[in-house]
């Protein structure tokens, strides 16, 4: 299958390109020609998988042509070592908890997906070195730098906004060392993500060393986060609960629910989506006047959704370009919500008092949206809970007023020494310090 870009300006891709490259020659983000769809038989059947089955199954449809089956479903199972459960919270309001990977967030399962794909690639193609450049506002960088840690061929950058992620994010990407470099930027996410963009389109940079990106503007980075949507589905359907599905996505720089989008494309049958933002909001701007305006992002208490200008809303755009109007078509199919620091604060504690689920300050947004929506008692809500308590551990004590407790997983970041390269956001600057390495 080849890959063309959301601008329409560079040339079609084959899946090796676009993975990569990360970004198109002219600026845009890589889309599949085509959506492969499952029919409803197959549906039907998946609460008879495992998870490895079901992504075995997504993963083929979508890299099939493009890889020997063997290698594929090899790459899926090393990647999933782990589960993402359906935890149900109360009444008809389901959790997706997809903090049981490595770093304890969700997007361990796209980094890990594409650390394995781009080591192939780099492998069969006799590649010297690949160089990642990654923007983080938390989980991201985390996710990445343990996804490629030690993997021949490849040397990771994470690029993170000084003072903006949570300590513990912070220990996950600045102590590994080996392949592994913590670039400290006087920034904001947004200024990290424009750096990155910058050094894909700077020719003499990319005359000197190769680079790709693991954000979600990978394709095989955002792509993988499909599987665990089928997987919810199916252990959804083992209890008759699949009808009527309302997905609440907490939305930053929307690759979660971009990826979501794909599914219900190939033909999960989802009733509705709501995109989940902090005071960051640009997305629910769009939907009441159908204006997109980047703006500036906000720091809030979910640091991960501090995205001001998120890159996938090109992708959504072109999407639903394939119905018909953009802007109407979208608002069929998605809503928005929005919460201040207050309001998570108050869900956090209110949810945890009432319930005894403790929610992270991404998934407090997902969880009230469908709160607010409001569900229809024949209708199932889902959010995802996208990362563990523990990693906000400062601010869900400061709201509960007590400690909570760190999982093992974490205390072993928080033992090693941080390492990391101070720069400003000034693109010479950074642009300098990746010519001298």
């Amino acid at each position: 299958m080849n890959y063309y870009s959301t601008n329409r300006q560079a040339p079609l891709a084959s899946l090796e390109e676009a993975v990569v490259k990360g970004l198109a020659g002219d600026k845009g983000l890589y889309m599949p020609e085509r959506i492969p769809s499952l029919d409803a038989g197959t549906i039907s059947h998946l609460k008879e998988k495992s998870f490895h089955e079901i992504a075995c199954l997504v993963a083929q449809a979508f890299f099939g042509e493009d890889m020997e089956p063997a290698v594929l479903d090899r790459i899926v199972r090393d990647t999933l070592s782990f589960e993402t459960p359906v935890v149900q919270v109360h009444d008809n309001i389901y959790s997706l908890e997809l903090f049981h990977g490595p770093t304890l967030a969700f997007k361990d399962v796209g980094a890990r997906f594409m650390a394995r794909l781009l080591g192939y690639f780099i492998q069969k193609e006799g590649i010297k070195e690949v160089n990642v450049l990654v923007a983080t506002s938390g989980d991201t960088g985390s996710a990445v730098a343990n996804g490629f840690l030690g993997v021949p061929g490849i040397h990771v950058y994470v690029l993170y906004p000084k003072g903006k992620v949570s300590p513990i994010q912070e220990c996950q990407f600045t102590t590994l060392g080996q392949n592994i470099t913590a670039l400290e930027i006087d920034g904001t996410f947004d200024d990290c993500q424009a750096l990155v963009k910058s050094a894909f389109m700077d020719n003499e940079l990319n005359q000197r060393m190769k680079l790709t990106s693991a954000n979600s503007i990978n394709i095989a980075r955002f792509l993988p986060q499909s599987f665990y949507y089928f997987n919810a589905y199916a252990q959804l359907d083992r209890i008759g609960k699949a009808d009527k599905l309302v997905i609440s996505v907490p939305s930053g720089n929307f690759g979660n629910i971009t990826a979501g989008l794909f599914a219900y494309w190939m033909g999960l049958p989802v009733k509705h989506f709501i995109a989940a933002n902090n005071r960051n909001d640009v997305f629910l701007e769009y939907l009441h006047t159908g204006i997109y305006q980047p703006r500036p992002s906000v720091q809030t208490i979910a640091n991960a959704m501090d995205v001001g200008a998120p890159s996938n809303f090109a992708r959504i755009i072109d999407l639903f370009s394939r119905r018909g109007n953009p802007y109407t078509e979208i608002g069929k199919q998605i809503s928005g919500a929005r919460f201040t620091d207050e309001e998570i604060a108050e869900i956090i504690k209110r949810t945890y008092t009432k319930t005894g689920y403790l929610l992270d300050p991404h998934g407090a947004c997902g969880y009230q949206a469908l709160v607010d929506y409001p569900l229809a008692s024949d209708e199932t809500g889902l959010f995802l809970e996208t990362a563990h308590p523990a990693k906000f551990k400062d601010t869900i004590d400061a709201i509960l007023g007590k400690e909570i407790e760190i999982p093992p997983t974490l205390k072993s970041f928080m033992k090693g020494e941080k390492q990391r390269v101070a720069l400003s956001h000034d693109f010479n600057g950074f642009k300098q310090y990746l010519m001298a390495q």
